[in-house]
């Protein structure tokens, strides 16, 4: 019995002896801030969580690193990475080298109308034309050549198709394309009007002649003033069944001023100005139409 009493006595001594030092692992543990953090229940009470050695033994430990990848998946998922920012950053440089002009672009766009020349002819314009999804009687057509200051109606140069598309900043069909509401525009502003209807005169005139003939001269007061003027289809129809053959410029850039200034009823208009005869004729043939 006494031997028996002495052996549990000795058990229950050394079980005491090891949750002593587990209280004493966990409060050195504790001032060295490697536990976790009691809770706030657990500070109210002042009580301590237990713990067992594995426990304490897990909180010292750093925490086990997940296992590396082969080398053969590392570089292959680097491969990937790269790649797709490859693509990304190479999709982002051609878009940006595509919005930027370029003389080089823009002069084997001018070869795909003109073949083996160096101008654009005829039949490069109807392509051309169709291309950019304009008519070439479009009055747009005009104000694109005004801005390449073409010489010669139906005819683009090489210097004259760099010198305007340079100054438009468009070396493809595309851009050209998107660029029409803007050269439509410049038709709105009085100044630039102007200066694209006396552009108009030299440009369709025969080269060798210094003034316009009658027929292309209808077909371009049509195009600039069709619309604008009221009057037009009037003067049109003076112009049928009068005896000029020829307009001159100083008669040309006088029916834009009367077109501007003069009143629908013409009541504001001097016989005694300095208007050409051809304006003097109309009026006294458009009074004389009223009256009849």
């Amino acid at each position: 019995m006494h031997s028996d009493a002495a052996a549990v006595n000795f058990q229950l001594n050394s079980h005491l002896s090891t949750l002593a030092n587990i209280h004493k692992i966990y409060h050195t543990l504790n001032r060295l801030n490697l536990t976790e953090d009691v809770g706030q229940d657990d500070h109210q009470t002042g009580s301590l969580r237990s713990c067992s050695s594995s426990d304490c033994f897990s909180k010292v430990m750093p925490p086990r690193k997940k296992r590396r990848p082969a080398a053969g998946d590392d570089l292959s998922a680097k491969k990937s990475r790269h790649d797709g920012m490859y693509r990304k950053y190479d999709s982002t440089r051609i878009k940006a080298e595509e919005e930027v002009f370029s003389s080089k672009r823009c002069l084997e766009w001018f070869y795909e109308y003109a073949g083996t020349d160096d101008i654009v002819g005829p039949e490069g314009m109807e392509k051309f034309c169709e291309d950019i999804g304009v008519e070439p009687e479009n009055v747009v057509m005009l104000v694109l050549a005004w801005k390449l200051d073409a010489q010669n109606m139906g005819y683009f140069t090489l210097q004259e198709w760099l010198k305007g598309m340079t100054s438009l900043q468009c070396d493809t069909t595309e851009k050209l394309r998107n660029s029409l509401d803007y050269l439509r525009s410049l038709l709105n502003e009085p100044t630039n009007f102007k200066l694209i209807y006396r552009y108009a005169f030299d440009f369709a005139r025969e080269k060798d002649q210094r003034s316009l003939d009658i027929n292309t001269a209808k077909c371009m007061l049509g195009l600039l003033l069709g619309k604008a003027w009221s009057l037009f289809p009037v003067f049109h129809q003076f112009l049928e069944q009068s005896k000029y053959k020829v307009i001159n410029k100083d008669q040309w850039c006088n029916v834009l001023e009367f077109s501007r200034t003069i009143n629908l009823d013409l009541s504001n208009y001097d016989e005694d100005g300095a208007w050409p005869v051809l304006l003097d004729e109309f009026v006294e043939w458009y009074k004389g139409k009223q009256m009849t």
